[in-house]
């Protein structure tokens, strides 16, 4: 196993836990609420099942997402955010304004 390489700042820290396409779309729709995996698959376009697995895994492991499990019939989980979850979608907010004012210019310049 490679020893982990320390954060410079604060900012590498938090694009170490939301990089990616994924990561940031998932905690904006846990967002509303507790959701169970087909809820986000849909809520979630274009991400694949093995992908929305992958990215739920690994924000468990950071504390930023909790899962639970329902033992009932049929099986029933869901993902919520951590109170370190909600945190982090708090400092995304202001990325979200950000974007949804200049949408227009950043489509016309993909």
């Amino acid at each position: 196993m490679v020893a982990a390489i320390p954060y410079t700042c604060g900012l590498d820290a938090a694009a170490d836990v939301i990089g990616g396409k994924w990561k940031p779309r998932i905690l904006w729709a846990l967002h509303h609420g507790p959701r169970r995996f087909g809820q986000l698959r849909k809520d979630i376009a274009g991400v694949t099942e093995k992908m929305l697995i992958q990215q739920l895994r690994d924000l468990e492991a950071r504390h930023i997402v909790h899962r639970e499990v329902f033992h009932q019939v049929p099986p029933k989980v869901e993902y919520s955010l951590t109170p370190l979850g909600e945190s982090l979608n708090e400092a995304l907010a202001p990325l979200d304004t950000w974007g949804a004012a200049h949408l227009a210019e950043l489509e016309s310049s993909r």
